[in-house]
């Protein structure tokens, strides 16, 4: 960038022709500068240099600030360099003469930004700046998997007039952010991931569905939809009442009854990213920690089956069995517990560690997070891992009732009505059927079957699951009655 660029767009009219002839003045001597430096001692052309730039801090009236690509000891990619780079990519298509392209969203969509050493401007509340990208070079060190070489990387630099420092240190570099940050998220490649130990991998989610085609009653349906829009919006509350920016959730019921569907269309709704925590695979609480750490805002973090996942169910009367057993014999059971029956080592994570990954210190790294539970049995959860609080919002999912299946008719066969309706909803009040097994029944078999075929399937299905429930009463009744009467006999002879 030119230094007396700035100038001269900034100013029009006569008042132009002075700040130019004064740009002119300033290269001047900087060109003089230049040639002065091959001749001054190294002390002397040091004092020169400090005193010329405070000169030039009083005759240059605009500020630099540079945004570089890689910062911090690790050079971890800076999250402000993408947010800017995604800020410009509108300003750059219509201004900028170099563009490149990149595809996002499983190559499906293109995205545009400006090519290195391209400058565009900007406007806010009637204040002009101008924003100019570049590269630079700096040595790379030798390691075990690089040579001493030159590595590139990218900045950005935004130049501004110093009478409107307070505007632009403030609103404006806070709204460039957030803007750009809300176009990387638009933009971006939702994805699905899952844990090896202490460390992330991922596919892309493509899974379809939604709440729209979610069976379940639509009044709950549509409670959850505004639970859930709501905390996406509420970040400013959630600050100003002290609380960490997420929301436990528990889907709990019977399997089959779409937790897991729930979870897809969860992340569709609010274009989250999963991460499906398997806890069987983490190696102990500091592991579970760091991947914590590594999960993403505006994500969801699953981890189904709970009461599966570890034995976290009634550990607190384990460990006060345990110190009553000898010092030698807890020793043993100790080494024994390190192996799982396959021989491999099981996992150390302990409830403690869990319920602080939920909502202890380290559950506020990060933000605009969702927890996620999922079990088939609710009552074998330890009370302090499912208090609110920790998973505010309790889910149930149970068996397919007429609501629900207006939805899969709708979904599988196209029909809103029938006149098998009204019977089929009398038998799933009478019986419990999973939305998995009426789906079933929904779903065409071959290119013959039609709706009378499906819906008479599912009729049949029902009226022998209401006939098994009348058999199984009838012997529960007979059971009963047996054992009334052998008590009352056992206990009859002596007893007058």
């Amino acid at each position: 960038m030119k230094i007396d660029q700035p100038i001269k767009t900034a100013n029009s009219g006569g008042g132009g022709n002075a700040f130019a002839h004064l740009g002119s003045v300033v290269a001047g001597m900087m060109f003089a500068w230049a040639i002065l430096q091959q001749f001054l001692p190294p002390d002397l052309r040091a004092y020169v240099t400090k005193y010329s730039q405070r000169f030039l801090r009083y005759v240059y009236p605009y500020i630099q600030i540079t945004f570089n690509e890689y910062t911090g000891e690790r050079l971890m990619r800076s999250e402000a360099y993408l947010a800017i780079e995604n800020y410009l990519s509108s300003a750059a298509t219509t201004q900028a003469k170099r563009l490149k392209g990149d595809l996002v969203k499983n190559n499906q969509s293109l995205v545009v930004s400006m090519d290195d050493h391209e400058e565009v401007s900007d406007k806010h509340n009637g204040v002009k700046l101008w924003w100019a990208s570049g590269k630079k070079e700096s040595r790379r060190r030798a390691s075990s998997f690089h040579a001493d070489g030159v590595d590139e990387s990218g900045y950005y630099k935004l130049t501004f007039h110093k009478a409107q420092r307070d505007l632009i240190l403030g609103p404006y570099l806070r709204h460039v952010l957030k803007q750009g940050k809300e176009i990387r998220f638009q933009n971006r490649q939702r994805k699905l991931y899952t844990n090896n130990n202490w460390y992330w991998t991922h596919v892309v989610f493509e899974h379809p569905a939604n709440f729209k085609t979610l069976a379940m009653d639509p009044s709950e349906k549509q409670e959850i939809i505004n639970d859930l829009i709501t905390f996406s919006k509420n970040e400013e509350f959630y600050a100003r009442i002290g609380r960490a920016w997420k929301r436990g959730y528990l889907l709990f019921g019977p399997p089959g009854t779409g937790k897991s569907t729930m979870i897809a269309a969860m992340a569709n709704l609010l274009n989250y990213d999963i991460y499906d925590l398997e806890l069987t695979a983490v190696k102990d609480n500091t592991s579970l920690r760091r991947l914590l750490i590594e999960t993403s805002s505006k994500s969801i973090i699953v981890i189904e089956d709970i009461d599966c996942s570890l034995d976290l169910t009634g550990q607190r009367k384990k460990a006060a069995k345990v110190e009553e057993v000898k010092d030698g014999e807890a020793s043993n059971q100790a080494k024994r517990a390190e192996k799982d029956p396959d021989g491999e080592k099981a996992s150390r994570v302990t409830l403690s560690g869990l319920l602080n990954f939920i909502d202890g210190l380290w559950s506020s790294c990060g933000g605009e997070r969702l927890l996620v539970f999922t079990t088939n049995h609710i009552e074998k959860l330890d009370p302090a891992l499912i208090r609110k609080g920790r998973m505010d919002k309790h889910v149930e999912l149970s068996y397919c009732r007429f609501e629900a299946f207006k939805v899969l008719a709708k979904n599988y066969l196209e029909i809103d009505t029938h006149p098998l309706f009204d019977h089929i909803g009398k038998l799933l009040n009478e019986v419990d059927l999973t939305p998995a097994d009426v789906a079933e029944h929904l779903m065409p078999k071959s290119a013959s079957n039609n709706v009378e075929v499906c819906l008479e399937s599912l009729v049949e299905a029902l009226e022998e699951a209401k006939t098994a429930k009348l058999k199984g009463e009838e012997g529960t009744e007979e059971v009963k009655t047996e054992t009334k009467d052998l008590v009352f006999v056992s206990g009859s002879p002596e007893g007058d």
